[in-house]
């Protein structure tokens, strides 16, 4: 796949990261029907690809995301129109398989409605120190629908994200870090080298470690603390059996860098 700069969604690869861009900037990049399909799009490539290992999903332009449009997006809702491609993934992970890989977001600007439900659904997500949150949908007749009253209120506990959410009230990044939203503030202009400088920390462990850490955690949350448990050593009794294993044995013996292959 060639990287692409153009369209609601740009795509580059940077050895095993995967960037994707939100790209519809004169909207202050509010998901329409388009951007939303490039975007499941995307998370598909992604899953599928055997070298990329971590995605991080930023903003061009000031603003992360205005959430949704939806003034282009109302007619498909109603009449039940609006879907995924059949290869992609739920952007917001409500719907469809998980992500089996990680994903990164970096957030600048506005970050509002859709935009905080995308990166609540994330794995890590960083924020400018200039970001602005909220969660308005409630002041527009609808609900969070993106996972955000599951996920804000895990991550924030109950009666700091029912005010937001059922206030519609505007937050900082300074709020979102202490809320555990985020979990790093950094300077506007510092925000994506960060962000990518993460992810490639990310992609260098090995990643069927990675992927048995994340089926774990979402054990936890879907099915409860005793069956994740039991599951542990399973999953551990199955990496001792990887050339990845080895690969880290020797090179902590050899005092150098690991590197793996996903075998």
């Amino acid at each position: 796949m060639n990287d692409s700069t153009a369209g609601s969604v740009t795509r580059e690869r940077r050895d095993h990261v995967f960037l994707i861009g939100l790209n519809r900037v004169a909207k202050r990049n509010a998901f329409d029907a388009e951007m939303l399909f490039d975007l499941s799009s995307a998370l598909g490539e992604y899953e599928r690809s055997s070298e990329l290992r971590c995605a991080l999903v930023f903003a061009h332009g000031e603003h992360f995301s205005a959430g949704l449009d939806l003034m282009a997006l109302a007619p498909k809702m109603a009449s039940g129109t609006l879907s995924y491609p059949s290869e992609g993934l739920d952007p917001f992970a409500v719907s469809g398989p998980l992500r089996r890989k990680p994903l990164m977001v970096a957030a600048q600007g506005a970050c509002f409605t859709a935009g905080l439900d995308l990166l609540l659904a994330a794995d890590i997500a960083l924020a400018a120190d200039s970001a602005r949150f909220s969660q308005t949908e409630v002041l527009r007749g609808i609900t969070p629908s993106g996972g955000a009253s599951i996920r804000f209120t895990r991550a924030a506990g109950w009666s700091d994200a029912m005010r937001y959410m059922m206030t519609g009230e505007e937050f900082s990044a300074s709020e979102a870090l202490r809320m555990r939203l985020v979990s790093e503030v950094v300077p506007a202009a510092q925000l994506l080298e960060r962000a990518v400088a993460l992810a490639q920390q990310v992609a260098q462990a090995a990643p069927l470690g990675v992927r048995a850490l994340m089926e774990s955690a979402h054990q936890a949350h879907a099915e409860g603390e005793a069956a994740a448990l039991a599951a542990l050593m399973p999953r551990l009794m199955g990496l001792l059996k990887t050339q990845d294993l080895r690969e880290g044995v020797v090179a902590m013996m050899q005092r150098r860098t690991p590197v793996f292959k996903g075998e």
